[in-house]
């Protein structure tokens, strides 16, 4: 009796407490499909995107012509030009796969083309997004575009410092989780 009690009154309470925070959720693809700026930007990522994959498949044409050729003639080759060839092969690959990571690897241009172009957007997008929260007093906004990704949270509902006290730990001041 005292155990069905006990649960019902913690039903309750997370009922209240559910029922006290307010939630929303926005589709940020959406929005950024509506925002001028953010199609050209990605019009522009995607043209020079086309290109460099134009030049490594052009770089990769080469070397699978050199590979080819290789194939036909090593056996007419003496063993000093089989490696020479062999070395131009693969220092062409190598060539390739520097190029490939300077364009499209982390970091690389596309990243910095991103960055570029496309975060000064999305932040003031973010930005909108935490201004209006704010203003019309919701606790959460939750992305439909993706998975349930948290873009503004009330600083009052973390409950990080007391699950760190739980713990058995002293919650340090300026943590991660502490809006700036």
């Amino acid at each position: 009796m005292k155990k069905s009690l006990l649960i019902a009154i913690v039903m309750i309470a997370t009922a209240i407490t559910a029922n006290a925070q307010r939630f929303a959720y926005v589709n940020t693809d959406y929005i950024l499909s509506n925002i001028t700026e953010y199609k050209s930007a990605q019009e522009q990522i995607d043209k020079v995107t086309a290109e460099w994959k134009a030049d490594v498949e052009k770089k990769q044409k080469e070397i699978d012509e050199l590979y080819r050729n290789f194939q036909n003639e090593q056996y007419l080759l003496t063993e000093e030009q089989k490696k020479a060839k062999i070395g131009e092969i693969e220092t062409k690959e190598k060539a390739m796969k520097e190029f490939q990571k300077s364009k499209f690897g982390y970091e690389g241009e596309l990243f910095k083309k991103r960055q570029e172009l496309v975060k000064p957007i999305q932040d003031k997008v973010y930005e909108a997004i935490e201004k209006y929260a704010k203003e019309r007093g919701y606790d959460f906004i939750f992305d439909k575009s993706s998975s349930t990704t948290i873009l503004f949270a009330n600083p009052e509902n973390d409950k990080s410092d007391e699950i760190i006290k739980r713990l058995g730990y002293t919650p340090q001041k300026n943590t991660p989780t502490e809006d700036k």
